[in-house]
């Protein structure tokens, strides 16, 4: 997530979307395009929740699995699968989820910050943001409020050495 605490903004427009059962979001800013499924090309070498390359109108993008860096189980392609490509720091990532949920603008006075808990990747939650249901974030659920977990890109960027490989 950009620190909209700096700028002043009292608003902030995210992307959230499904990694399995849990519902994440992202700073729509940061957003390039939302890309249908395609089998990227393998890298050799690559860390093993990089999923490989995609071309995105001549540039070489790395995907990443977040199924398997956020929760731990290999993502499986379905027909909602995507692809989120991203400009972190002015370097291009895909990130392969189950699906978009919506687009949803938040107040930045309502981010909560993450528990201290011992953490195996710390910096990457930005914080957690409470989302009304009537924004149509979670058709099936019954509860009223879902939790949406934002992250910190920065912390999500694909390893320099991976980066390197792909270019």
């Amino acid at each position: 997530m950009t620190n909209t605490h700096e700028t002043g903004a009292s608003e902030q427009k995210i992307i959230a979307f499904k990694v399995g059962t849990q519902l994440f979001g992202i700073d729509i800013l940061s957003l390039i395009e939302i890309r249908e499924w395609e089998i990227p090309t393998p890298i050799p070498g690559a860390a093993d929740d990089v999923r490989g390359v995609i071309n995105l109108r001549g540039t070489v993008v790395p995907v990443m699995d977040l199924g398997h860096r956020l929760v731990g189980q290999t993502t499986s392609i379905h027909g909602r699968s995507c692809v989120l490509v991203l400009d972190i720091a002015g370097q291009y990532a895909g990130f392969l989820v189950d699906e978009v949920a919506d687009i949803v603008t938040i107040q930045v006075a309502d981010i909560q910050r993450v528990p201290d808990l011992e953490l195996r990747d710390a910096d990457l939650v930005a914080g957690l943001v409470h989302i009304s249901n009537s924004n149509g974030v979670t058709e099936a659920s019954r509860a009223a409020v879902t939790t949406v977990t934002l992250l910190n890109l920065h912390a999500l960027r694909i390893s320099k050495g991976v980066c390197r490989a792909a270019a």
